[in-house]
């Protein structure tokens, strides 16, 4: 049995949850009646005024029911130097491993360490000449790595007294291999518990708070599906992992928001939307126009949590906004001030800064409003429609695509009003008396205006619907990276092979290394050898967690090279199979091709077997170098040997 236990990853991954999850069921396990949990306690949280160990260990045999000899001595963060005499995380680490490993038997070692705390282990190891820890970390870098040939974790290959476990690696929207629902279905549940809202009508925003608007719409099963749909489609487009402390924190952006002023940060959710709604009172009633009064209805909008999640407006365009405002004489307009003074204001920070990274790569990587015209939306149980029907009606006046939403019963009241008013301004725009001041200013603020509401309107919906941007792509490439069996897989495989090659023919080139430009056609001698195969690498998941990412691999033998099917190489496969022309694929894909070809590269033109029946191009002609038993000859291309 593991007598060292280490779990491995960033920060937010709940590492220290496991660890206390872990106490718990060994005080139930040995008997201790609740005695080591309280122990572990009252180390863990001394009083005030005194540090918090770094390594506490407990005489647990004494508490168990059989009274066996047990030390449990436990790291909850392996970063910590407290009491540590100088010495850094890495030295202590490689102690603490010293010492367990010496041990007679009865001690058990459970440690918390994040990835860059291991690395600086290794190093330390190296340089100090610690040979036997020195294999022992290699080993954990290589269990907890994403290779496709990592050894077992539980236990360690090789160790049999060590398990190791990747916290990073699993993902917290999918449920866990025993039963269960995902973790991130049960937090946001939490999160959506009615009883630790307001009453229902006691909000003092009304029915205008979009928090209450929101906790109201995830409640729907629909709409929760959705969304954790969407955070993993994210994940598998990015190769990313939202960990414990990024859900906790999305929950909060999404359900209460992210207010960055300091004035408005002491203020509740609900009471920062009820003064939001009174400035809006008091710009519906006139006068001049104001920041705070003009900005609080599209603030309302954008805080629900559909336009929280994809919440990007082009603010460069903010300065043209207001001039072609002022040379239409619409300065006194509250909903022209109110959409230019909004948009100005995506110019400074407004994210949470723990997830703002992921928000705005989401946001680039899956926004519904570049959702493909022609996807088909099941807006309610019966009304359905293609997003270019959406698209149609904006372009023509925001007041006709409002009337042919509202019957759908997909937007919100404050949505709605939003909308209803950009459909006067824009009515407005179209009257001759505005438009003879500047005819081209009022066609491009009104262009912005019918656009600003379609992209509004068809984020609403993408959210509610999982209508996000390349849907059926990463749909599909889930079900790849997910499925066990790996049929998907292998048929994936043979449209890679037939990208890395060319005809029946895999080119090495002669002139260049990799990472070089290719010279001009006639200054080129190209290697030219049988097509090499692409198959798939089997998954190995005893002992380990199933792996986020699938690899193939190219060439045969001793020779092959394995190469990470990642989103963008999938994305192109499919795209090449609709009609793109290989010269449009990506810089990352090309990249990845190249690299896989420069590490076969270099086995290939060893393998004398191989070089048998390999010719060579010189330049631009049609003549083939090719070897003969008395040397070497040449012929034209597609003559015979």
């Amino acid at each position: 049995m593991p007598s060292i236990l280490l779990l491995v990853g960033g920060p937010g991954n709940g590492k220290t949850e496991a660890i206390e999850s872990t106490v718990g069921w060994l005080d139930e396990a040995i008997g201790a009646g609740g005695k080591l949990a309280e122990e572990l306690r009252q180390s863990f949280f001394p009083p005030e005024g005194h540090p918090v160990p770094r390594l506490v260990k407990v005489q647990a045999g004494s508490l168990a029911v059989s009274g066996e000899p047990f030390q449990l001595s436990i790291v909850q963060d392996a970063s910590a130097v407290v009491s540590a005499s100088g010495k850094q995380a890495p030295q202590l680490l490689l102690d603490e491993l010293d010492t367990v490993r010496e041990a007679d038997g009865g001690a058990t070692y459970l440690c918390c360490v994040n990835r860059g705390v291991l690395d600086d282990a290794l190093i330390e190891a190296i340089e100090q000449e610690r040979w036997e820890l020195r294999k022992l970390l290699e080993a954990v870098t290589r269990a907890v790595s994403l290779t496709p040939d990592a050894p077992t974790c539980w236990p360690l290959a090789g160790f049999p007294e060590v398990a190791v476990w990747p916290m990073d690696a699993e993902s917290l929207l999918l449920p866990p291999a025993a039963s269960g629902e995902a973790p991130a279905q049960s937090l946001f549940q939490t999160a959506l518990n009615e009883t630790k809202w307001p009453p229902a009508d006691t909000c003092p925003a009304g029915p205008s708070c979009p928090f209450c608007s929101s906790r109201r719409r995830l409640s729907q099963a629909r709409n929760e599906k959705s969304l954790l749909q969407i955070l993993r489609w994210f994940e598998v487009a990015s190769g990313k992992r939202w960990s414990f402390r990024d859900l906790f924190s999305l929950a909060s952006y999404l359900l209460a928001g992210h207010r960055a002023s300091p004035r408005e940060s002491v203020m509740e959710p609900c009471q920062w939307a009820a003064r939001l709604v009174e400035f809006d009172r008091l710009a519906r009633v006139g006068g001049k126009p104001s920041k705070d009064q003009g900005t609080a209805i599209f603030r309302l909008v954008a805080a629900q949590y559909q336009h929280a999640l994809f919440h990007k407006w082009d603010a460069s365009s903010a300065s043209t906004l207001l001039r072609e405002i002022k040379e239409l004489g619409l300065e006194d307009n509250n909903t022209a001030m109110g959409l230019q003074w909004f948009i100005a204001s995506r110019r400074t920070a407004y994210l949470p800064a723990m997830i703002s990274g992921a928000l705005d790569e989401m946001a680039e990587l899956l926004d519904p409003a570049i959702t493909d015209p022609d996807t088909e939306v099941q807006a309610s149980k019966s009304n359905s429609f293609a997003l270019r029907e959406l698209d149609v009606r904006f372009s023509r006046s925001v007041s006709e695509g409002l009337e042919f939403i509202r019957k759908a019963q997909v937007l919100s009241r404050i949505e709605i009003d939003l909308v209803e008013r950009l459909a006067k301004l824009d009515a407005l725009l179209s009257v001759a008396a505005i438009r003879r001041k500047r005819p081209a200013a009022a066609t491009h603020l009104q262009r912005f205006i019918r656009d600003f509401s379609c992209r509004l309107v068809r984020r609403t919906i993408g959210t509610r619907t999982g209508a996000v941007f390349d849907a059926p792509i990463l749909a599909e490439f889930q079900r790849v990276i997910e499925d066990s069996v790996g049929e998907d897989l292998f048929d994936v495989a043979q449209q890679v092979e037939q990208l890395l090659n060319r005809n029946q023919d895999f080119e090495v080139s002669l002139t260049t290394t990799f990472g070089q430009p290719l010279p001009p056609v006639i200054k080129r001698a190209t290697l030219i050898v049988p097509s090499r195969s692409v198959q798939p690498v089997e998954a190995h998941n005893v002992g380990r967690p199933a792996s986020p990412i699938c690899f193939l691999s190219v060439g045969d033998g001793r020779v092959g090279q394995p190469i990470a099917l990642t989103y963008d190489l999938f994305k192109a496969v499919k795209e090449l199979e609709d009609g793109m022309s290989a010269a449009s694929l990506p810089r990352t894909v090309l990249a990845l091709l190249d690299t896989a070809r420069a590490r076969l590269s270099g086995p290939i033109v060893r393998d004398k077997i191989l070089l048998e029946r390999a010719r060579i191009r010189i330049g631009s002609s049609d003549a083939l170098v090719v070897q003969r038993r008395s040397g070497f000859g040449v012929r034209a291309e597609g003559q015979g040997q």
